[in-house]
């Protein structure tokens, strides 16, 4: 299991274990993490699992796919380290990954 620290929107942290090869999102919901709706199920279709991940935690993860990267234009105040949930993949190497969520998801 891999400890995934979330930050909600009131700043409540909350630290949850999540299987590696789960993505952000499902860990969210999973785990009854405020901020985080994934209405589309996971299907890169909708910026509601938008987040903001803490790149000093996050060694070794991938860059935003075009299509990751067109999506997270449709979320509300996005950042230069803005992610959708449903894109990120849990590894082993992500042990501490500190996620913030938005104060609003779209």
């Amino acid at each position: 299991m891999v400890a995934v620290i979330f930050i909600e929107p009131d700043g409540n942290r909350r630290t949850v274990e999540v299987p590696a090869g789960s993505n952000l999102m499902q860990a969210a919901l999973d785990n009854g993490v405020d901020g985080i709706l994934g209405d589309c199920g996971g299907a890169c279709s909708c910026a509601t699992c938008h987040c903001y991940i803490d790149e000093s935690t996050a060694p070794g993860l991938p860059a935003a796919t075009s299509v990751e990267a067109s999506m997270l234009d449709f979320a509300i105040e996005p950042r230069p380290n803005s992610r959708l949930g449903c894109q990120v993949t849990v590894t082993e190497e992500l042990h501490g990954l500190v996620v913030e969520l938005p104060q609003t998801q779209v």
